[in-house]
């Protein structure tokens, strides 16, 4: 590997320079330009960069003049920055694999265009109303499907919502596309796109089709209904740790790798996608490039979920608390990681059979990925909208124990923790910064309540009806007084030796 090359002699990523790069960067060997854009993803952040489009590359290495090039699309003002990257790149961005073992990079070709809404709406109306168009594929976050935990409903009042309701050809949110898009493709006879969230939800496509259908039935009931006949919504899984960017990624590809690049992307060798084979306007040959193809993909779902994104959660909160920065960190600290066994051990009975996974293997696999010091895994990136994401990831799995009768201490200490965390000082009084669209109610609440958790139960858009299990409130509330009172580490120190 060439690691002596200083950042002012780094070569500018664009199409033009890709002959130039050093070697040991592979790029893309198929010509871009013989490619339709097939798929418009929106949502275009690290994650969809070092997944779905990675998988596409190597799609499109298999089989050039493909018609599954990407159209990416940014509906936030946030997403300014990945605009003037990747346009300025020809789309072109390094993904850089990062192991004990070594880095590897390569440049990613499958991102065709990149369309940012807020500077033409229409374009990006047109690009989903595109006959060519026949997939679109989602991460817009947990929070982005205007779904109410508590009752499974369409979050209908949302601001967001009644804009688009009362702008239909100017639309700001997902739906608003969506449908101003279906309902072009309806009126002009063209058959509608397939819907795939990629986002960790437990049923995403369930989700995005209950949702997506009662905005457009509101918008229109004829369209509603044809929604709801004509367009598919597969579910999938998706899973490879993807860390924020930062400046020093961008310093090591330039240093290490020889490129300048305006955003490059890291993330961990793992990768995996599981994806429901129910498609209505036809799909790449994803098994070819290792897509896992199947009928049901809910039993991998609650895998992931409930194991990988919980952990993820309790090492956030614990971690943070105690003071650290990394989740590689946290990791070498054994009281938090043998609290993460623990929660993954008292997930397990509610976890269905895997068909082809060993449980204890990929546990084993999970601790062994969390534990990677290359990926430089940032704690609020774990810690980001835990309003949304407490109720996915961890809450499901205390209502299936409480009704098997099994063990909740760790789920529980995972939201004491979170209780903890959200009074924005960590256990040596420094401050943490809560990002959570909720972050005014939940840290009022948990400043004021302090050790007394009820306050925070009591968001019923959250935990729903679980405040009524006094088996639960208790060991919350007997978690949250020890985590005040001891401090991270002291509580966890206790309370592995009752367990």
């Amino acid at each position: 590997m060439n690691s002596n090359i200083s950042t002012g002699s780094a070569i500018k990523l664009n199409e033009a320079s890709l002959s130039r790069l050093a070697n040991n960067v592979r790029v893309p060997n198929y010509d871009r330009h013989q490619i339709t854009n097939g798929i418009v993803h929106i949502g275009v952040g690290g994650f969809h960069r070092a997944h779905q489009a990675l998988y596409l590359d190597n799609y499109f290495h298999e089989n050039p003049g493909s018609e599954w090039g990407i159209c990416g699309v940014g509906l936030l003002e946030y997403d300014k920055r990945m605009r003037d990257a990747l346009n300025s790149q020809d789309c072109l961005y390094t993904l850089v694999e990062r192991s004990p073992e070594g880095d590897r990079a390569r440049v990613i070709g499958a991102i065709a265009q990149y369309l940012f809404a807020p500077d033409n709406r229409q374009a990006v109306i047109n690009a989903l109303g595109d006959p060519k168009c026949r997939i679109v594929t989602l991460t817009i976050t947990e929070g982005g499907y205007y779904y109410i935990e508590g009752s499974g409903e369409f979050d209908a009042n949302h601001p967001t919502i009644q804009y688009d309701l009362q702008h239909p050809d100017e639309p700001i949110g997902v739906y608003g596309f969506l449908t101003a898009a279906l309902d072009h493709r309806r009126k002009q006879g063209i058959a509608p796109f397939t819907v795939l969230s990629c986002d960790n939800l437990q049923g995403n496509g369930n989700i995005a089709r209950k949702m997506l259908t009662a905005f457009a039935q509101m918008r229109d009931p004829e369209l509603g209904r044809w929604v709801a006949e004509q367009v598919a919504f597969p579910n999938c899984m998706v899973d490879r740790i993807t860390p924020a960017t930062t400046e020093p990624d961008i310093k090591m590809v330039a240093e290490q790798f020889g490129i300048e690049d305006a955003f490059p992307v890291v993330a961990e060798p793992f990768l995996q996608w599981v994806v429901e084979d129910n498609f209505c306007a036809g799909r790449p040959d994803w098994e070819a490039v290792g897509v896992q193809m199947t009928s049901d993909v809910h039993p991998y779902e609650m895998m992931k979920i409930r194991l990988l994104n919980a952990s993820h959660l309790l090492i956030g909160y614990l971690g943070s608390l105690a003071g650290y920065t990394y989740v590689h960190e946290v990791m070498a600290d054994p009281l938090i990681r043998q609290a993460v066994d623990h929660l993954m051990a008292e997930v397990t009975p509610t976890l269905q059979p895997v068909p082809g996974i060993d449980l204890d293997n990929y546990k084993k696999t999970l601790i062994e990925r969390f534990a990677n010091p290359k990926i430089r895994d940032q704690l609020p990136r774990l810690c980001l909208n835990s309003s949304a994401k407490m109720p996915k990831f961890v809450l499901g799995s205390v209502r299936d124990a409480l009704r098997q009768g099994e063990p909740i201490d760790y789920m529980s200490l995972t939201v004491a923790a979170w209780f903890r965390y959200l009074n924005g000082q960590d256990d040596q009084g420094k401050p943490i910064p809560i990002d959570d669209p909720m972050a005014d109610i939940l840290t009022q609440r948990a400043r004021s309540a302090g050790s007394d958790p009820k306050p925070l139960l009591s968001l019923s858009e959250i935990f729903g009806d679980l405040p009524q299990s006094s088996r639960f409130v208790e060991s919350v509330t007997n978690h949250l007084h020890r985590l005040y009172e001891l401090g991270a580490k002291e509580t966890l120190a206790q309370f592995s030796q009752v367990h």
